[in-house]
């Protein structure tokens, strides 16, 4: 490429003095360039290695998110690589980042493929389990129980799969109305990861979807590794519908299984425990009406004899009997009650009358009666007082004299002796 001036790159870049493409490229390329080599870990997609050709291509894919990165190498370091690579194989990968300026590009160019074996695999499933355990994504506490009868159930699994076949044929034997909604995925590979967390996030956000099943048949450590990915752990246990593991045969156990909400050994296993059996439950039901009906007559009985017994005791079997009896008692306390009422005011009338004598014949009329008066005179303060002695009143002195039909004036005149 043509040199380019000194002093036009050396500057800052402005809309006045904006820099070349090229420029942009170079620069990039040279802090790029001054990086180290570096071992990376992934999973290998689309490996290419045309015959002929000095240099082979693939892609190296990160398994828990969403990111790859391309890795060019020569194609004789990729044909010695063993066992050979194969979409979704795990390797470490000593690589230096290139950045190429025509296409403006980064790539990785490796210069050492290591194949990571199934020791390696198992130690590393082995560390994210103790893990997850210990943030308690395993706790029993944190798993929910599974409706009885679900609305809908979400099944995620491979394309017309053994597993798919499985859970539908038995789930519906058991119980013929139940819904499905499916979801078909890859369920081992590079792409099974993000297809199974973007099924399980649509599934999960339908109102009408009351539990999901992530099914698979059996297969080797390294076909059920997607089943051990954090990723997909993390979204299972943050999921809010209850989630069922039927991965594999009964000796597979991804970390899939401890995560959910239930694990189930087989995918038939599965169809058998996420709905009830429709025989089952009708048998259920006849016997419960059996009971309930048996039991209800017996109440009925027993509240009939208990009815019986109240009806034959005296107070039922005669109940006017003795209303008629306390009449009779209350017409006789009413009688004795008037007599001695009667006698009572007698009594009581002789004694006042007795009383109303003596006081007659004690009383100032009856003196009065016999010819005698009282005289009354008026005092100082206006007061009538009973005259008692000659003393009282001087001459001229007016007086009232009562007699027993009446009371006339006097003028006191004098006083005799």
């Amino acid at each position: 490429m043509s040199g380019e001036p000194t002093t036009r790159t050396s500057e800052p870049s402005t809309a006045e003095n904006p820099w070349p493409v090229r420029t942009v490229a170079r620069k990039i390329a040279d802090w790029i360039h001054r990086l180290g080599s570096v071992w990376v870990e992934g999973q290998v997609t689309q490996v290419s290695a045309r015959p002929g050709t000095a240099t082979a291509f693939l892609t190296l894919r990160d398994p828990s998110a969403d990111v790859s990165m391309t890795v060019t190498c020569p194609a004789r370091l990729l044909r010695s690589v063993e066992p050979p690579l194969r979409d979704g194989a795990s390797v470490v990968v000593h690589a230096k980042p290139t950045f190429f300026l025509g296409r403006g590009t980064l790539s990785l160019r490796a210069n050492d493929i290591r194949a990571v074996g199934i020791g390696e695999l198992l130690a590393r499933i082995e560390r994210l389990r103790r893990l997850l355990a210990a943030e308690g994504l395993f706790a029993a506490e944190r798993k929910r129980k599974l409706p009885f009868l679900p609305r809908g159930i979400g099944l995620i699994t491979g394309r017309a799969s053994a597993a798919e076949h499985d859970v539908l044929v038995n789930a519906q034997s058991r119980w013929p109305a139940a819904a499905f909604q499916v979801i078909n995925t890859a369920v081992q590979g590079p792409q099974a990861v993000p297809q199974i967390i973007r099924a399980l996030s649509r599934l999960d956000a339908d109102p009408a979807v009351d539990v999901i099943v992530i099914a698979r048949g059996g297969g080797s450590v390294e076909d059920l590794l997607p089943f051990s990915d954090e990723a997909l752990c993390r979204a299972v246990a943050a999921a809010g519908t209850p989630v069922v593991s039927a991965i594999g045969h009964e000796p597979d156990s991804p970390l899939l299984d401890h995560v959910a909400d239930l694990r189930c050994s087989t995918p038939t296993d599965a169809g058998k425990r996420i709905v009830p059996d429709v025989r089952e439950e009708t048998a259920r039901v006849h016997q419960l009406r059996d009971r309930a009906r048996r039991a209800l007559h017996g109440w009925v009985d027993t509240q009939c004899r208990l009815l019986d017994q109240l009806r034959s005791r005296p107070s039922l079997a005669d109940p006017l009997g003795p209303v008629d009896r306390r009449a009779a008692e209350v017409e006789t306390q009413l009688e004795r009650g008037r007599r001695a009422i009667l006698a009572t005011l007698s009594r009581e009338q002789t004694a006042l009358a007795s009383a109303r004598a003596r006081l007659t014949a004690l009383g100032p009329s009856a003196t009065l009666a016999r010819g005698y008066a009282v005289v009354q005179y008026t005092d100082s303060a206006g007061n009538l007082k009973v005259l008692r002695s000659v003393s009282e009143v001087a001459e001229g002195t007016p007086l009232r004299v009562r007699v027993t039909d009446g009371a006339v004036t006097a003028v006191a005149r004098g006083q005799d002796t």
